[in-house]
C-alpha cells in the first residue's frame, strides 16, 4: 500500500518526505487556502520536493473549464495528477484527461455506484471518503470494501485511494481490504509510529545498556 500525505504545508511535506516513506501528496482548495500560498506556486514547490504523484484539484464546476484548468495544472510538473470532483462534469473532464494520458484523481466519492462510473471514465485514482461517511452514521470502511471487490471482479485499473482518514485504525482497515493508496493527514501518519510498549521497551534497553558502560563507536 502506498502512502500519500494529505497536506499543502511545504515544510511539513519536506520533513515527512525525508523519512523515505512517502509515495505522493494530495491537496485540495481548502488545504491550499490554509497554507496561505499561491495555488500554482504551492503545487510547483510540492512537486519539487516529492517525486511521486501530486494531486492538484481544479476549482471549476463545468467540464470545459475543468479541462482548461487541468491542462494548465498538468504543465506544472510531470508528476501532477489532476483532481476532479465526482460529478457529471467531473467525469466528463476525467474522460477527456484519460484520453490524453493525463492522470486523474476523482475525489469526493461516497458510493460504489459513483466509483464504477469513475473507473469507466478512466480515472487513475478513486478517492472514497471514510471519515465523512462515518460522520453521518454510514460505514466508510464498508464502502472501501465494496469498491475494492468491484474493481477486482471487473479488473478495473483505477487504484483505490482511501481518503478522509481520521485514525490509525482507518489505515489498518483499509490496508487489510487491499487499497492501493491511503492519503493521510500528517498528524495521523506521525501517530502510526507511536506505541507505549515501544517507548517502554526502548527505555529499558537504554538503561540496561548504560549499565554496561560500553560504547559501539
Amino acid at each position: 500500500m502506498k502512502i500519500f500525505i494529505d497536506s499543502a504545508d511545504i515544510n511539513e511535506i519536506k520533513s515527512l518526505n525525508d523519512t523515505g516513506l512517502i509515495d505522493g501528496v494530495t491537496t485540495n482548495p481548502s488545504l491550499i487556502a490554509k497554507s496561505g500560498l499561491n495555488f500554482i506556486d504551492a503545487i510547483e514547490k510540492i512537486c519539487k520536493i516529492v517525486d511521486g504523484p501530486v494531486s492538484a484539484e481544479v476549482t471549476a464546476t463545468d467540464a470545459d473549464t475543468m479541462i482548461l484548468e487541468g491542462k494548465k495544472l498538468s504543465k506544472i510538473a510531470s508528476n501532477v495528477v489532476i483532481k476532479v470532483p465526482l460529478t457529471v462534469d467531473g467525469l466528463k473532464a476525467c474522460k477527456n484527461f484519460s484520453n490524453e494520458n493525463i492522470k486523474v484523481n476523482v475525489t469526493l466519492c461516497f458510493s460504489a455506484a459513483q466509483a464504477i462510473l469513475a473507473a469507466k471514465a478512466g480515472a487513475t485514482y478513486i478517492s472514497p471518503f471514510i471519515g465523512r461517511l462515518d460522520d453521518i452514521g454510514a460505514d466508510g470502511i464498508n464502502l472501501i470494501s465494496e469498491i475494492v471487490d468491484i474493481y477486482d471482479l471487473h479488473d478495473f485499473k483505477t487504484e483505490v485511494l482511501a481518503a478522509s482518514i481520521r485514525s490509525v485504525q482507518d489505515i489498518v482497515d483499509s490496508a487489510k481490504l487491499g487499497v492501493h493508496v491511503a492519503t493521510i493527514p500528517p498528524k495521523i501518519l506521525q501517530s502510526m509510529y507511536d506505541h507505549p510498549l515501544t517507548d517502554k521497551g526502548l527505555s529499558t534497553f537504554l538503561k540496561d545498556w548504560e549499565k554496561t558502560g560500553q560504547s559501539i563507536l
